[in-house]
């Protein structure tokens, strides 16, 4: 009997980050969330983390917590997940308060919005895992911790064995190897999967790549070969390009290689139609498969910071100085030890990067984040140990280090802190909900903003124009003195009246 494959949907999530800046609007989800929801994929990898709240609240001007809400409505058959650590980054990666992640964590789990979580095991540090694993567990949801593949001097043989070891002893129910920046090849694939499943006993085993390079796709076949259970894909046109390899692909290599594949492709067809269809009426780009490219190897940017990278080089008016930046991205990157291009670094290291191009003098700002890294405040997987020590020392003589350093000691105090002193920050007798927005957005002011935004309707609804009758009756229905629509065809007759208030 032919193995079957698992399938894990990265279109509304990894997708839209990679191939449009995370900036799929929340009505386009809704649009073909149940047609996925349908077609048989193991889990589906959803835009629920903070990170993606404060995109939809600040560039989509939508409402974060009425999308979860959808996702639990419109896609109750699947197992819905995303990738969430033990703080409520970006903006609190070093310092957090743990009750408010637990109930960020818990409101998504009740809504019925969660009951996977995804976790980068080897970027972060693992000093919180003994506690954030446990209370997922308790919630009932599983587990995935990701081996998050990456070439530097300290990413051996050894280095994958351990970590694996180390996920797996912390309580994983799936081991995932993610590969961000596309960097995997197929000798490579071959090393690292097999380390990886050596270690990790029993449990289901996925893999998650970027088209970056071009090689994501014999990448997937290799690792079929090798036996691997799961596979992150996306549907076009948020697949290929910077994103996952496209499920029809994907799934036409598997049936060749005589493996089963329980997908309704006919189904996810329609849906790829239709996203192609309200692309183009929301003015969003459409890819197509990626060339190999061997400057990836060299910058390393990963697929869901690309996106997001050329779109914030335009916003500063650098967009002819992309090429300049990811120069400044390889010298950043091998002054300050090799940080693994994944989030949080690889933004860290962009943005650094931008900054010295556009002063022209480097480092002449450091940011935040740069400093606390040099202060070891990361962790050892972040590669700080590697650090240009005379680097290293210039970040911490600036006179910003000490106030980094103040309020880092303040806040590790305020890590156990009851909930209801930051209740009493934005608002005692506010809900869970609206109290974790404002605590995630830091105040009101761009919440203010969406809610305004979604005063008539919480998101932007999509007509798909490749579908014209539909299209004209629902702008006539929009028209108050139209009452009545009448549609012939030959001797057949469709008539819609209005109904009356």
């Amino acid at each position: 009997m032919a193995k079957v494959l698992n399938f894990i949907d990265t279109t509304t999530r990894d997708g839209s980050q990679s191939n449009w800046a995370a900036g799929m609007p929340v009505g386009m989800m809704e649009a073909v969330l149940e047609d996925i929801d349908k077609a048989g994929f193991r889990s589906l990898c959803c835009p629920l983390m903070q990170l993606q709240f404060k995109k939809v609240v600040r560039d989509l001007k939508e409402d974060p917590w009425a999308m979860a809400r959808m996702f639990a409505e419109k896609a109750p058959r699947t197992k819905k997940g995303c990738i969430l650590q033990p703080s409520l980054w970006p903006f609190d990666i070093v310092n957090f308060n743990r009750e408010a992640v637990e109930l960020f964590t818990r409101k998504l789990a009740e809504m019925g919005a969660l009951q996977r979580v995804q976790i980068t095991g080897n970027v972060m540090g693992h000093k919180h895992y003994h506690w954030f694993v446990p209370f997922l567990k308790k919630l009932g949801l599983e587990v995935a911790f990701a081996l998050c593949y990456y070439i530097s001097p300290r990413h051996t043989d050894d280095y994958y064995a351990e970590k694996t070891r180390m996920m797996v002893d912390y309580g994983a129910d799936v081991m995932y190897l993610k590969d961000a920046g596309g960097l995997l090849d197929i000798d490579n694939v071959r090393r690292v999967y097999n380390i990886m499943k050596a270690n990790s006993g029993n449990l289901l085993t996925e893999i998650h790549s970027h088209c970056t390079t071009g090689l994501a796709d014999p990448v997937y076949v290799e690792a079929m070969k090798l036996g691997c259970d799961g596979f992150h894909v996306a549907l076009p046109p948020l697949a290929e390009g910077a994103a996952q390899p496209s499920v029809f692909n994907v799934a036409e290599n598997a049936r060749a290689l005589g493996y089963e594949v329980n997908l309704d492709l006919e189904r996810l067809q329609h849906v790829s139609d239709k996203l192609y269809c309200m692309a183009r009426e929301a003015g969003l780009p459409t890819f197509g498969p990626t060339r190999y490219k061997v400057a990836q190897y060299k910058h390393r940017i990963p697929g869901g910071v690309i996106s997001n990278f050329t779109h914030q080089l335009k916003e500063l008016h650098l967009e002819n100085r992309v090429d300049e930046v990811i120069e400044e991205v390889v010298r950043v990157c091998a002054e300050t030890g090799e940080p693994h291009m994944i989030t949080p670094y690889s933004q860290f290291v962009v943005t650094q990067a931008a900054i010295n191009v556009a002063l022209g003098e480097r480092y002449k700002i450091v940011i935040d984040e740069f400093i606390q890294f040099a202060m070891g405040n990361y962790s050892e997987d972040s590669g700080y140990l590697e650090m240009d020590q005379n680097l290293k020392d210039y970040f911490l003589s600036l006179p910003r280090a000490k106030e980094l350093a103040a309020k880092t000691k303040a806040q590790e105090e305020e890590q156990n802190k009851p909930l209801s002193e930051f209740r009493k920050q934005f608002g005692e007798n506010l809900s869970d909900e609206e109290f974790l927005l404002r605590y995630i957005m830091n105040g009101t002011k761009e919440i203010d903003v969406m809610r305004e935004a979604t005063r008539e309707r919480p998101w932007r609804t999509f007509s798909c124009v490749d579908s014209p009758i539909l299209d004209l009756i629902n702008n006539l229905g929009k028209q108050e003195h139209v009452t009545q629509v009448q549609v012939q065809y030959g001797s057949k007759a469709l008539v819609l009246k209005r109904q009356s208030n």
